[in-house]
C-alpha cells in the first residue's frame, strides 16, 4: 500500500498541483498588471513627471553659466577667492564675458539670473555689456568707475553661487534669506515674506478644516440615520456643488459678501446695521475663509458619512441602556469610531485648503492671499525655479503631515467614501 504523504496531486493533464497553482498566480498577476498598465503609465506622465522636473528646476538655473563662460571657469579654478577684493583675472574674464553676452543678446538672461540673489543687477549688466567692448587694461578700474557695483562683495558673493548650474540658492531665497557681502542671512522682518506666507497658509488651512468638520459632522450623522429614500435626497444637495463651476461658486460668494452685496444689504434692511457700518467681508481673509469652507465641505462630509453609515444603532442604545447619558455615548462610544473619517476628511481638506489659489485669487484680494498664489506669481511672470522651490517646500510639508497621518492613524484605515 503507498504512503499516503508521498502521494502527489495533479492537475487533470497531469501537472501537479502545487506547480499549476503558481503559474495560474503568476498569469493572473501579469493580467493585473496589464489592466492597470495604462493607469499607472497616465500617473507616470501627468503627476511623476511633472513634480520630477518641477524638483529639478528648484536648483536648476543655467542662465548665468551659459553666458559667462569666461568667468565661470575662472571661479571654478579659483574657489576660495576673497569676493571683498577680486583680483584683475577676474574682472578681465567678466569684461570678455559682458562684451559676449552684448553680441549674443544674452545680457537679460544673466542679469536678470543674478538679480535673483542681488536685486538691481539688470540695469547694471545691461550698462556693463554696453561699455565692455571698448574697455582697456586694468579692467576692474574701469568696471568700477562705470559703476562702483561692479567692486562690491555681495556680487561676486552672488555671481560665484550662480556660476553653478545646481545650487541652492532658491531654497534660501524661500526661506527669507539674503545675500549679503558676508554671505547668506536671515533677512530682516519687513522682508520675511515667504515663511510669513507658509504660516499664514497652513493657518487658514487648519482654521477652514476645523470649520468644515464642525459643520460637516452633523450633516454626516444626520444623512447616516435617516431612512435611505430622505438620505438619498440630501445626498445629492450635497453634490451639487460638484456638479457647478468652481469659478461659479466663487463669484458667487463674492455678489453675496461685497459690502453692497445681498448680505449687508440684508443686514441693513433688517436694522442690524447702518448704511455706513457695512461689513467688509470681501477682499480679506474672511473672504476667502468663508469661500473656501464652502467649496471644501463636501469633501469632509463624505469621508464622515462612509464612516458613520457602518456604526450600528445598537451600540448607542446599549451604551444608553447601561447608565450613560448622551453626552458620555457620544464621547465614549460614538466619537472614536468616527475617528478614520474625522481623519481621512480633515487631511483631504486640509491638503486641498493648501493648494488652493484660485478662490483666495478672486476673493482675498491682497490680504487673502496665500502661499500658492506667490508660486502662481513666480511661475507665470518672475522666477520659474523660485516658484518651483516653494512648491518643493510646500510639497515636502505636505508629504509630512501624511506621514504624521501614518503614524497617528494609519494609513490602512483610511476613509474616504
Amino acid at each position: 500500500m503507498a504512503d499516503a504523504s508521498s502521494t502527489v496531486l495533479t492537475t487533470a493533464d497531469g501537472r501537479p498541483l502545487k506547480a499549476a497553482l503558481a503559474t495560474a498566480l503568476v498569469r493572473a498577476k501579469r493580467r493585473a498588471f496589464l489592466l492597470v498598465l495604462p493607469l499607472l503609465l497616465f500617473v507616470l506622465l501627468t503627476f511623476l513627471v511633472p513634480i520630477g522636473y518641477m524638483l529639478k528646476r528648484s536648483f536648476e538655473h543655467d542662465g548665468f553659466t551659459a553666458s559667462a563662460p569666461a568667468l565661470v571657469e575662472w571661479f571654478a579654478a579659483h574657489p576660495d577667492f576673497d569676493p571683498a577684493n577680486p583680483p584683475e583675472e577676474a574682472f578681465a574674464a567678466l569684461t570678455q564675458d559682458l562684451a559676449r553676452m552684448q553680441v549674443e543678446k544674452t545680457t537679460g538672461i544673466a542679469g536678470t539670473r543674478i538679480n535673483y540673489s542681488v536685486p538691481g543687477t539688470i540695469s547694471l549688466f545691461k550698462k556693463g555689456a554696453r561699455e565692455a567692448k571698448d574697455m582697456t587694461p586694468p579692467y576692474r578700474e574701469a568696471l568700477v568707475a562705470l559703476d562702483a557695483a561692479w567692486g562690491t562683495p555681495v556680487l561676486w558673493r552672488g555671481m560665484q553661487s550662480a556660476a553653478s548650474t545646481y545650487t541652492p540658492e532658491f531654497y534660501y531665497v524661500a526661506s527669507d534669506m539674503k545675500l549679503t557681502d558676508s554671505g547668506w542671512q536671515r533677512g530682516g522682518d519687513k522682508e520675511r515674506i515667504y515663511l510669513y506666507l507658509f504660516g499664514k497658509t497652513f493657518l487658514v488651512s487648519g482654521i477652514i478644516t476645523v470649520l468644515c468638520l464642525l459643520l460637516a459632522f452633523p450633516v454626516s450623522h444626520l444623512l447616516a440615520t435617516l431612512p435611505m429614500r430622505k438620505s438619498s435626497l440630501l445626498m445629492i444637495l450635497v453634490l451639487l456643488p460638484f456638479w457647478t463651476s468652481l469659478l461659479v461658486r466663487t463669484t458667487t460668494w463674492i455678489a453675496l459678501l461685497q459690502e453692497q452685496g445681498v448680505v449687508n444689504d440684508l443686514l441693513v434692511n433688517l436694522g442690524l446695521l447702518s448704511d455706513n457700518g457695512r461689513l467688509r467681508m470681501m477682499y480679506n481673509m474672511t473672504g476667502t475663509i468663508v469661500a473656501m469652507t464652502h467649496v471644501l465641505l463636501p469633501f469632509m462630509i463624505l469621508p464622515l458619512y462612509s464612516v458613520m453609515r457602518v456604526i450600528p444603532p445598537s451600540y448607542a442604545r446599549a451604551a444608553r441602556s447601561l447608565g450613560a447619558t448622551s453626552w458620555t455615548t457620544f464621547r465614549r462610544v460614538y466619537l472614536p469610531q468616527t475617528l478614520p473619517g474625522i481623519a481621512a476628511g480633515s487631511l483631504l481638506v486640509f491638503i486641498l485648503a493648501v493648494g488652493y489659489y484660485i478662490t483666495p485669487a478672486l476673493v482675498g484680494g491682497a490680504d487673502g492671499q496665500l502661499i500658492s498664489n506667490l508660486i502662481s506669481f513666480h511661475m507665470s511672470k518672475s522666477n520659474w525655479s523660485l516658484a518651483a522651490a516653494i512648491a518643493a517646500m510646500l510639497l515636502a510639508a505636505i508629504l509630512l503631515l501624511y506621514w504624521l497621518y501614518d503614524r497617528l492613524i494609519g494609513i490602512d484605515r483610511l476613509k474616504l467614501g
